[in-house]
């Protein structure tokens, strides 16, 4: 039984977030040093604040995961209700 509510209790799928942080990571700190060394300072200061979030989001998933697995009702239990918007 679906209520239309899954958009609202969705779970994040850490493990892929992950690796798209990791490729995130890769190209940011390709990009700060590609332009660094060709002398477009703007675009390396922007690489470098785009590497320092991408780290920051690949802690906290890292973070997250070793919490480890948290309660996840199985197919045969309902979606939690909608939350109410004030």
């Amino acid at each position: 039984m679906r209520t239309g509510s899954e958009p609202s209790t969705a779970r994040s799928p850490l493990r892929m977030r992950m690796w798209c942080s990791v490729w995130g990571l890769v190209w940011a700190a390709f990009g700060t040093v590609a332009f660094a060394l060709v002398g477009r300072v703007g675009w390396a200061v922007a690489c470098g604040v785009l590497l320092l979030v991408v780290a920051a989001d690949l802690a906290w998933v890292v973070h997250r995961m070793r919490q480890g697995p948290h309660y996840q009702p199985g197919p045969d239990i309902p979606p939690y209700e909608p939350q109410d918007r004030p």
